[in-house]
């Protein structure tokens, strides 16, 4: 697979899985843009510093980005592990705008700037069909993320641009093994098929497939990228 002459944009890829898909597409001769919270990291892409839970944020990705984009990827998201008991409306404000609000205006802008052949790929989460108690507006975001998918994929449709969600399941980064203890990943790792826990590199790899020229005709999907945690 190539995407020599592809630009791309991913959200949140200075880490875990957006750091992984980022590599990758590099790999596959992409020119790719990144977005992260901190210092950008030197992984032989163009790195923007800005914040998500700021909704001006989407206009300053794409500024820097510029006209064309043929590659959105929408990884970032936050988890602060709430559940309803101790719910705020600031909270839910603030994981609904990362998780959502922004992945929903950078389809927006990202479309704007795509012609026939454009990837859209939104991150979602196993927990959407396996819900975790104590994950309330992670899994809400998410969710709502996995409907906007399905509407923009007819409505992108005609103009040949593919939406899709990639939704993984147990996943070894820095978010999971801070919203989960040590039992948990062990559990999941015995129920999971594969007998492990998945790794960044795993689902770039499902990325890069839908991003690329082979997945043309694949569009408005749920690909759960599990290890076999959901058969």
């Amino acid at each position: 697979m190539t995407l020599d002459g592809k630009i791309a944009l991913v959200t949140g890829g200075s880490r875990g899985i957006g750091r992984a898909i980022v590599a990758r597409l590099v790999r596959a001769g992409a020119e790719v843009y990144f977005t992260c919270r901190t210092q950008p990291p030197a992984i032989g892409a163009v790195g923007i510093r800005t914040d998500h839970q700021d909704i001006g944020s989407v206009e300053a990705m794409f500024a820097a980005v510029g006209d064309r984009l043929d590659i959105l990827v929408n990884n970032a998201a936050i988890n602060p592990g709430t559940p309803l008991e101790t719910l705020t409306a600031a909270e839910f404000d603030r994981v609904l705008t990362v998780n959502t609000k922004v992945p929903l205006l950078a389809m927006r802008a990202a479309a704007e700037r795509m012609g026939p052949g454009g990837r859209i790929v939104n991150l979602s989460t196993l927990n959407t069909v396996v819900p975790a108690a104590g994950h309330l507006l992670y899994v809400l975001s998410k969710g709502a993320l996995e409907q906007a998918t399905a509407v923009a994929a007819r409505e992108l449709g005609p103009r040949g641009i593919t939406v899709n969600t990639v939704s993984p399941g147990a996943v070894d980064t820095d978010m999971l093994r801070s919203t989960n203890p040590p039992e948990a990943l062990a559990q999941t790792t015995a129920l999971t098929a594969l007998q492990r826990l998945g790794r960044p590199e795993d689902i770039a790899a499902v990325v890069a497939w839908l991003v690329g020229p082979d997945a043309g005709w694949v569009t408005g999907q749920n690909i759960r990228a599990t290890g076999g945690l959901l058969v």
